[in-house]
């Protein structure tokens, strides 16, 4: 009878430590077979996850414009005034990604190549007005309505996960030419996907066409999107920074006047690409730029949480599942003897005349689906494998325990 308790609780403990080393044993194993599924899914080939979100994104994606309307042009012009303006917004346009074309793929190079053209519809009940509104702005040409930025060409990470999506060539060129040196290379990926396993310490590397540069962003805070854990990215301050607080930013000073020998920062000048215009980018309403930018300007109200780029990526597929893309544009003004609205300034204006705000969430089916077959699954995974840890451990002590009562008995 005894000998049968005793064998009883020695096999009760040799189950739960079983079910413990299996739980830790399906750790590591668990892992591999989430990176060997993930690598299998995130490379942009026919069939795969990130092909399907890559050639049509679900994601709702508005465009928001603010208009900055000079309140006192007449005093400007006359005597060299403050610019007093008045934020005027947002006028937003539902933006359709339609669905890739023109898809081209090289086998030599693991690369593909397309055109991403998109349309953008007024959408009047997210707007303070409509598209007839009148403002009093420097002239500048806007335009946001069936338009395909230039071809881009990607790998598709068959060869190589960790370079999946990231841009090989733009517009068939792999600088921009309008940089010197490192500044004009076209480094990261187009924002919507980076390469998978992220961790917090990356820094992410993404190309935007509309400021005509490669920007990066790093690590913010890790928050929850629809039920999928998220990391959030930030474009730092250092990003607009003087070669002064970032030597880095060097080759982005292209003159020397205005940017007062390159100690200036906070604005960026891409005149080279925009035909010679005196265009600069900035984030809005001057955030982290030079007091003194701002200075002859008065309406403005720089804030962190409305003025922030930033991007939510899922960590373990790279997929980027919201974004927020915010940028203001800005026109130079100088004396100028030979036009008459400029003949009575006596200093130079760095004029806002508007700032967007591109935003877009992974949509509510796309996030479901999400779920289901990447977080909801790995999640499943991680809980498999605690309870047999913990059912395992338990399991073992209490029959060990009983075990070691059963014979300390036996012996008295």
């Amino acid at each position: 009878m005894g000998c049968d308790r005793n064998c009883g609780l020695i096999a009760g403990a040799v189950i739960g430590a079983v079910l413990a080393v299996f739980g830790g044993i399906l750790m590591p194993v668990g892992d591999m077979l989430i990176e060997k599924t993930v690598k299998k899914e995130a490379v942009l080939e026919e069939g795969t996850i990130a092909f399907k979100n890559w050639v049509k994104t679900g994601a709702e994606v508005y465009r928001q414009v603010w208009i900055f309307d000079v309140q006192n042009p007449e005093e400007v012009a006359v005597n060299s005034s403050k610019i007093k303006v008045k934020q005027r917004g947002p006028y937003t346009y539902r933006v359709h990604y339609l669905a890739k074309e023109n898809i081209m793929w090289d086998s030599e190079t693991h690369t593909v190549s397309f055109l991403q053209p998109n349309g953008a519809i007024f959408e009047p009940s997210l707007s303070v007005g409509t598209e007839n509104d009148t403002f009093t702005v420097l002239n500048l040409a806007v335009a946001y309505h069936n338009t395909a930025d230039g071809v881009y060409k990607v790998f598709n990470g068959k060869d190589d996960i960790s370079k999946v999506a990231i841009i090989d060539t733009y517009k068939g060129k792999k600088h921009l030419s309008y940089w010197p040196s490192y500044c004009d290379m076209i480094n990261g990926t187009d924002a919507a996907s980076f390469p998978p396993f992220i961790e917090k310490t990356r820094i992410l590397q993404f190309f935007s066409s509309d400021a005509c540069r490669s920007f990066y962003a790093v690590f913010g805070a890790e928050i929850n999107l629809k039920g999928i854990p998220v990391y959030r990215f930030i474009l730092p301050s250092l990003v607009f920074a003087s070669p002064l607080q970032n030597p880095d930013n060097h080759c982005f000073c292209t003159e020397k006047i205005i940017s007062k020998n390159c100690t200036l920062y906070g604005v960026l000048d891409i005149g080279k690409c925009k035909d010679g215009k005196p265009v600069y980018i900035s984030l809005p309403h001057f955030l982290h730029a030079s007091p003194e930018i701002a200075e002859p300007v008065e309406g403005l109200s720089p804030n962190e949480e409305e003025h922030t780029t930033y991007l939510d990526v899922e960590p373990i597929t790279g997929f980027t599942l919201q974004f927020a893309k915010r940028l203001q544009i800005n026109i130079l003004v100088k004396p100028g003897k030979r036009i008459g609205a400029l003949k009575g300034l006596k200093q130079n204006y760095m004029v806002p005349v508007l700032w967007l705000n591109e935003t877009g969430t992974i949509g509510d089916e796309k996030a479901e689906m999400f779920r289901n077959q990447v977080t909801g699954k790995i999640k499943l995974l991680g809980l498999v494998e605690m309870i047999l840890i913990s059912v395992g451990a338990v399991m073992f002590t209490a029959f060990m325990i009983s075990y070691c009562a059963c014979r300390l008995k036996s012996v008295k």
